[in-house]
Order: C-alpha cells, then sequence, then structure tokens
C-alpha cells in the first residue's frame, strides 16, 4: 500500500493529527466487530497450511510477515537473510503480487506471498498465535490527507492487533509524521518504538529505491512487542 510514485508527500497537516490519541483510544478501548470476508477465511486456512508444514520440519523455526509487501522484493530479502524462517508477504493488490519477479528469478522456498485484507488477517494471524520473530510495514500508503486519519494503519480500528502479533516491528516512511504518529499509537498500547532516520548501501523495496534516487529520505521505527 504505497503512494504510488516517488515525489514528496504533500499534507495539509504540518504535524502529527490533533486527533491522534483520541481515536486510537476509541479504537483500543472498542470491539472490532468487522466480519471475516470468506476470501481472506480462505487465505487465512492457506497460510495456515504453509505455516504449520514449515514449523513442522523445522521446530525452532519462526515467522518473518511483510506487510504491504507489494512485489515482494523485500520478502525475498527478508527469506535469503533469514533461512531458518518461514517469510509470509501481504499485499492487497494481486497485480502487484503477481510482479514478484524477484522470488519467481530465485526460487526462495521458505516465502509465500499472497493478495490478502490486513484488516482480517492481522486478526486471524494473532489468534493463531504465530511465533513472529519480525514484522515489516515498509512504506505503506500515507494518506497525507488530514481528513484520512484513520485510513492509516495507526489511525484504523485494527491497529490495535499490531501489537498482538509480537515480533519486533519495524515501519518506514518517506513521509515523517507517519512514523511519529505510530509512535505515539504504539505509546498508547505501553510500547517505546525507536525513531530514527534510515539509510543503507541497498534498497530492498521499488518504492524505496525511487524515494532515495529523487533525493528522499526514509524514516523508521523499530519496537519490541510482546505477544
Amino acid at each position: 500500500m504505497s503512494d504510488g510514485n516517488s515525489r514528496s508527500i504533500t499534507s495539509n497537516q504540518s504535524g502529527v493529527h490533533e486527533d491522534l490519541i483520541k481515536v486510537v483510544d476509541k479504537h483500543l478501548n472498542s470491539e472490532f466487530r468487522k466480519p471475516y470476508a470468506p476470501f481472506s477465511v480462505a487465505t487465512f486456512e492457506y497460510l495456515q497450511t504453509k505455516v504449520e508444514a514449515f514449523l513442522n520440519q523445522n521446530p525452532n523455526g519462526s515467522i518473518i510477515l511483510d506487510s504491504c509487501c507489494g512485489v515482494g522484493e523485500s520478502s525475498y530479502h527478508h527469506a535469503v537473510a533469514n533461512p531458518d524462517c518461514f517469510v509470509v508477504g501481504i499485499d492487497k493488490s494481486e497485480h502487484r503480487i503477481d510482479k514478484h519477479e524477484h522470488h519467481h528469478l530465485n526460487k526462495v522456498n521458505n516465502c509465500e506471498l499472497v493478495r490478502g485484507d490486513l484488516n482480517d488477517l492481522w486478526r486471524m494471524i494473532a489468534d493463531a498465535d504465530w511465533p513472529i520473530k519480525a514484522h515489516f510495514i515498509l512504506y505503506p500508503n500515507p494518506w497525507p490527507k488530514s481528513k484520512h486519519l484513520q485510513r492509516r494503519w495507526h489511525g484504523a480500528p485494527v491497529f490495535k492487533y499490531i501489537p498482538k502479533l509480537g515480533g519486533q516491528l519495524t515501519v518506514r516512511s518517506n513521509w515523517p509524521i507517519y512514523i511519529q504518529e505510530f509512535a505515539m499509537a504504539l505509546e498508547q498500547c505501553g510500547i517505546k518504538a525507536d525513531v530514527m532516520d534510515y539509510s543503507s548501501e541497498e534498497s530492498i523495496t521499488p518504492f524505496e529505491r525511487k524515494y532515495w534516487a529523487s533525493g528522499q529520505k526514509s524514516v523508521q521505527l523499530v519496537a519490541e512487542l510482546n505477544n
């Protein structure tokens, strides 16, 4: 769920949204009753079979969750760097998932990419208590208009399930306000996040590559979650 281009983000917000804390508190203290879509149930059951098969063969293994994975380039990098883990990449766009050249060309066998609705899948994964080592949300759609706060992950009802997934959470964006808000939302859950500029000699997503090529910086938060 990226912003779709390499241009810098423009917003009518100059800082953290004034309603952020109120919105997060409302969602933390209310039940998220959205029914699971049949497609989401089928997708989760498919992933559960893959995860169980991996863990049966690797009893000490763990899961890396790559949410909003786009074409899956980041998922491939995570799989190569963590051969003892099973990487699950999820994106809402079938078009992007179908373009996962890295996964096809390099034939990694510890990675699975699926199209899915994270509003459903995060809840089902949390309930299933997967042994998640790390969770990446790299360059999600920032929804930079002030009126769209509740479309950002930290402003959405499903946000309360992210801490329940566990593992080390890493979120990156080219819009610093997004990361500042996400960190404040985690703080409302009693979780401290470290926020910093992020750079590397190698980019691991197409958007990361485009942003850096255009002179934009990435901002990252990292938080240790207990499930």
